[in-house]
């Protein structure tokens, strides 16, 4: 355990409050022990971001220079963290914020998305997360201790350089297998860098939260070095810190942003006016999209569709992601090739382009296209991943619950389930987006400014 405590000198409504501690009981109470209103009827919630309006932010002019922010996301399985990570570079490169921004990736495709004035990545050499949870390196013909170490040096080095006001971490506290503990160590005894840490809604069944950052030390590393945590989410729908029990002293760390709303990643498509459908040559009808995120276990979900009787007047479009295997991506061409209203793309640089045509939805339930789905208010079947995580699983449930999507267990997906489902759903209209805090996008610039303008915050040693 770090045996270490915060010293924070600030004033809150006029009173000094000397540390930490001091607060955390009342603080807590607020945040972490509140009553929990019913997620499916409190649309009125106002909850943990209540106090920030999605209002335009004013530059400081008091700074003789730019704010830099360092988003970093490790990037193993899927391209959701990326994309997440690269939608708040954009949305702040917009703000009225001056900004300069450098996201640190474990994907070299971020190279594929837009990348605006005021932002640059740097890629790191890909780890590879299989479906056993297992880590490995994804194209180098390194040891994993020689790849972390490779990562952690080149995270490092580049924070060191960059010298950044905020560094945002996404998702897992110390990164991949602990690659952050010496940015974060540096940062935390060298530098006056904030540090946030920004989590999903879900991160998996809440005791197997608990045991991984107990093992990991999590509390004991934001308590250390994080000065604020983020959760992308509305807690309506997921409460983090009460599902996974955070400490009070944590939870008082926490805000919630609210969800992001995915129809602003059309703002920044470099050609707007390219429709995803216009090579595909399909004949006039209704659309029915199947998603799969980067593709690498959606295989199932994919030649199910693939193979699935379509309605009448349908035409359905597979979108397989970058990381499905060859041979998948083969065979689906060869359904596809006997199927007059069946298409098959491999990689869209934005997707959101084609599920603003779709008219419905089949998808896994990775928490980005979960969001770009209800952001644009479709109709949608979540067929959510089991393993190694119940993050899926345990979000689509929600939302079945809330009415917001339906939800298949992959264990039953056959074309029969899945043709049932486009004949009872093809045609119908939802209205669900406004019951959904969609304002986290807008709050970001906010957000950003109470970090940084945050006091300097001191250690001292607990004997």
């Amino acid at each position: 355990m770090i045996a270490q405590t915060r010293t924070i000198e600030r004033f809150l409504n006029g009173e000094r409050v000397a540390s930490f501690e001091s607060k955390t009981a009342e603080i807590a109470q607020h945040l972490h022990f509140r009553e929990r209103t019913s997620r499916a009827t409190d649309a009125a919630h106002t909850g943990w971001f209540s106090h920030l309006s999605p209002a335009i932010v004013q530059p400081n002019s008091a700074r003789t220079r730019k704010l830099r922010v360092v988003l970093y996301s490790h990037d193993t399985m899927g391209l959701g963290h990326k994309r997440r990570n690269l939608l708040m570079a954009q949305t702040l490169a917009q703000s009225a914020l001056p900004t300069d921004i450098l996201l640190i990736s474990g994907m070299s495709e971020a190279s594929n998305l837009h990348i605006p004035d005021g932002v640059d990545y740097v890629a790191l050499p890909a780890l590879h997360k299989g479906t056993n949870g297992q880590y490995q390196s994804r194209r180098l013909d390194l040891s994993l201790q020689h790849i972390v170490n490779l990562r952690a040096n080149i995270i490092r080095a580049t924070v060191e350089s960059f010298q950044p006001d905020v560094f945002i971490v996404d998702n897992v506290p110390r990164g991949a297998i602990r690659e952050l503990d010496l940015t974060l160590e540096y940062l935390h005894t060298q530098t006056d860098t904030r540090c946030v840490l920004g989590l999903r809604d879900v991160l998996d069944d809440p005791i197997k939260v608990q045991h991984e950052w107990q093992q990991a030390e999590n509390e004991d590393i934001i308590r250390k070095y994080y000065d604020a945590v983020w959760i992308y989410g509305d807690p309506r729908i997921s409460d983090l810190v009460e599902d996974c029990q955070f400490s009070p002293d944590i939870a008082a760390k926490v805000r919630y942003t609210g969800c992001f709303d995915q129809r602003k990643r059309l703002e920044f498509v470099d050609t707007p006016d390219v429709d995803p459908l216009a090579t595909l040559n399909l004949p006039p009808g209704r659309l029915a999209v199947c998603m799969v995120g980067g593709g690498q276990d959606g295989d199932k979900l994919a030649e199910m569709f693939a193979q699935t009787p379509l309605p009448p007047d349908t035409n359905g479009v597979i979108l397989t992601g970058p990381f499905m295997p060859l041979p998948v991506r083969q065979h689906l061409h060869q359904i596809a090739a006997k199927h007059p209203r069946l298409r098959v793309l491999e990689f869209l640089a934005e997707p959101t382009q084609l599920l603003n045509r779709a008219d419905c939805v089949i998808t896994m339930g990775g928490y980005n296209t979960t969001y770009e789905v209800l952001s644009f208010d479709k109709p949608a079947l979540i067929v959510p991943r089991v393993k190694p995580r119940q993050e899926q699983l345990i979000r689509a449930k929600r939302l079945q619950d809330l009415g917001l999507v339906d939800m298949l267990h992959p264990d039953n997906v056959t074309p029969t389930a899945l043709r049932e489902w486009l004949s009872q759903t093809m045609g119908t209209s939802t209205h669900r987006r406004d019951r959904i805090d969609f304002h986290g996008l807008a709050r970001l610039p906010h957000l950003l400014e109470s970090v940084v303008d945050s006091p300097v915050i001191s250690m001292v040693n607990v004997s």
